[in-house]
């Protein structure tokens, strides 16, 4: 080999390394929000998982592996504090300098309030729906919107408060982004100690499980990432923020962000499918995360066991759901991977109702670009086979 061939080979295998290098380090809290950046990261980077499957997003310690991903981190995509308090001054502690993308409190994110008491009842879905910034009804179309990006920088901070924003339509194909982040709701899960585990009346309307599990009346319910729409649009959002770190791969991320919305679109055709042979079937959950993917397909639970994973039910609360299950023809009553199958035996017992179990993180799944729509197929197919 020639000294000048050499020397040119040596060059490209140095450009490469730094190329390599420069690649955005991303830690992310959960498993399917880590599936969507994934997705959007495939071909050039991986993402760094810090709530390892089967652990609570609720209440966790870091281990010293998941402390030094933060701690290392150029961009830490998280839901936000609803859901995981504890991460909040693990971030600003341990990733200070890094650029964030709060996915609560971004722009267009569709919320919808927690439900109160164990009874719920179908027309809540629809009505309550709100994007964050405003405080009209959500629209859940598939109209495309523009995507404007307005570039925080290589560390953009979620550190905007909250602007006065229209109507917006949250369609699948993109979205109005104005990347303004906002305020911390601070509505942490575990503020308190578990209080007022009586049978007194006044639990069935919830004051039981708001004592001691703190989110509050208004409280947003953290379990976004169930919705299909929230995806898509979050898709583009973490395109954005990683584009603004690594400019040199813009157009991989946002190539990735654009497949994985047509995925989810294909995904969400899918799961209609599956759940329109059992639509009007009578089911209650363990544990009220699911109104989210109830309200995308139009498929609503008739009650939860729980409010919170965080808390056990009182005896006044499972005693509402039992008599809704017998009384009412239920047929099926789920749980999920961590829960207490105890419980839902003395719910379930002297009827004919079925059982099964949800799995809304993918605990059971390999993390990575898969895992998303192998959980939401999931949570479809066993829904349909108890029902």
């Amino acid at each position: 080999m020639s000294r000048k061939l050499f020397s040119l080979s040596v060059a490209a295998m140095l450009l490469s390394g730094t190329a390599m290098a420069e690649v955005p380090r991303v830690a992310v809290d959960i498993a399917p929000v880590h599936s969507l950046v994934a997705r959007v990261m495939d071909g050039v980077g991986e993402p760094g998982l810090i709530l390892q499957p089967g652990a609570s997003p609720h209440e966790y310690n870091l281990r010293p592996s998941e402390a030094a991903l933060l701690q290392e981190a150029d961009v830490v995509v998280w839901v936000g504090p609803e859901l995981t308090p504890w991460m909040q001054d693990a971030v600003e502690t341990l990733a200070g300098g890094a650029a964030q993308l709060t996915l609560m409190q971004a722009e267009g994110t569709v919320l919808l309030p927690f439900r109160e008491g164990a009874l719920f009842e179908a027309h809540v879905h629809g009505h309550d729906a709100h994007g964050h910034g405003e405080h009209g009804h959500g629209d859940h179309g598939h109209d495309d919107h523009g995507h404007e990006d307005h570039g925080h920088g290589e560390h953009g901070h979620d550190d905007h408060g909250h602007g006065e924003h229209g109507h917006d339509d949250h369609g699948h194909d993109g979205h109005a982004y104005d990347d303004h982040s906002h305020d911390e709701h601070g509505h942490d899960d575990h503020g308190h100690d578990d209080h007022a585990h009586d049978d007194h009346d006044h639990d069935e309307h919830g004051h039981e499980e708001h004592a001691h599990d703190d989110h509050g009346h208004g409280a947003d319910d953290p379990h976004v990432w169930l919705s299909p729409a929230n995806a898509a649009l979050w898709l583009d959002l973490i395109a954005a923020r990683l584009s603004a770190a690594d400019p040199a791969n813009a157009g991989a991320y946002f190539a990735n962000a654009a497949a994985g919305k047509a995925e989810l679109g294909a995904l969400e055709t899918e799961i209609g499918a599956i759940l329109d042979p059992v639509r009007g079937g009578r089911f209650v959950v363990f544990h009220d995360a699911y109104q989210y993917f109830e309200a995308a397909f139009d498929f609503p639970a008739s009650g939860a066991i729980s409010l919170s994973d965080a808390t056990d039910p009182s005896p006044a609360r499972i005693a509402e759901i039992q008599a809704r299950v017998a009384e009412e023809g239920i047929a099926c009553v789920l749980s999920e991977p961590q829960f207490n199958p105890g419980i839902v035996a003395v719910v379930m017992e002297g009827t004919e109702a079925r059982t099964a179990v949800l799995d809304p993180l993918g605990t059971a799944l390999e993390p990575g670009s898969a895992l998303y729509p192998a959980m939401m197929r999931g949570l479809a197919t066993t829904l349909a086979g108890c029902l």
